[in-house]
């Protein structure tokens, strides 16, 4: 059987994301005039819309860790099945998704449901990749000779989607946490420091 080289699948992957980064400004394009017909100062560009940039550069530095991320692995894919394929356009979807769910936080900020909805959205992402992650592991077939996936990368992968997870459940029980249940984040890269010393770290890349 032919093998499919998982390289237009990355393209492909690589042009959403970029499209999805792209997306993140149009809410502060918008900024501006509204601004200059209002005879509004330039700094109230800022002063005004605090919670958007916020939003916008939290979610720029989401899409561009999950990118990271993506991109890491598949350095280690010499094929792809339909599964993987899949999995991969799920994980595509949850950062469409990502604009969607900034502007809700621009718009609506410490709503229960707009922290639910982009916790959500990066929950499902991460749940994608350690999927991927598992079944590139698993199928020697979908691996490049000589690449290995060792159990302290995907102890930090899976560390990250249940890190992702306690936060949403966090925000159901005490809504109160907003956006703060995402530092949870910060955890399974130390504990796999400890527990797995050759774990990588979650933006590093291959030599």
């Amino acid at each position: 059987m032919t093998e499919k080289s998982p390289e237009r699948l990355v393209f492909f992957t690589d042009a959403v994301v970029a499209i999805a980064l792209t997306l993140l400004v149009l809410p502060l394009t918008e900024i501006v005039p509204e601004l200059v017909a209002e005879h509004a100062e330039p700094i109230e560009a800022i002063t005004r819309n605090q919670s958007t940039i916020w939003s916008f550069l939290l979610s720029f530095v989401v899409i561009g860790r999950q990118w990271v991320s993506h991109h890491r692995l598949f350095e280690h894919v010499r094929a792809y099945n339909t599964p993987l394929m899949m999995t991969n356009m799920v994980w595509l979807l949850a950062v469409i998704v990502m604009p969607f769910a900034t502007e809700l936080v621009g718009g609506f900020n410490t709503s229960e449901f707009t922290c639910l909805f982009y916790i959500g959205t990066i929950m499902v992402n991460s749940a994608c990749l350690s999927l991927m992650t598992m079944m590139v592991r698993s199928d020697p077939a979908l691996q490049r000779e000589g690449e290995q996936i060792t159990g302290g990368w995907l102890f930090n992968t899976l560390g990250t989607t249940i890190a992702v997870l306690a936060a949403f459940v966090l925000e159901l029980i005490a809504p109160v946490v907003n956006y703060y249940g995402l530092l949870l984040l910060l955890v399974p890269p130390l504990v796999a420091r400890v527990v797995h010393p050759d774990a990588p770290k979650p933006t590093q890349l291959s030599e």
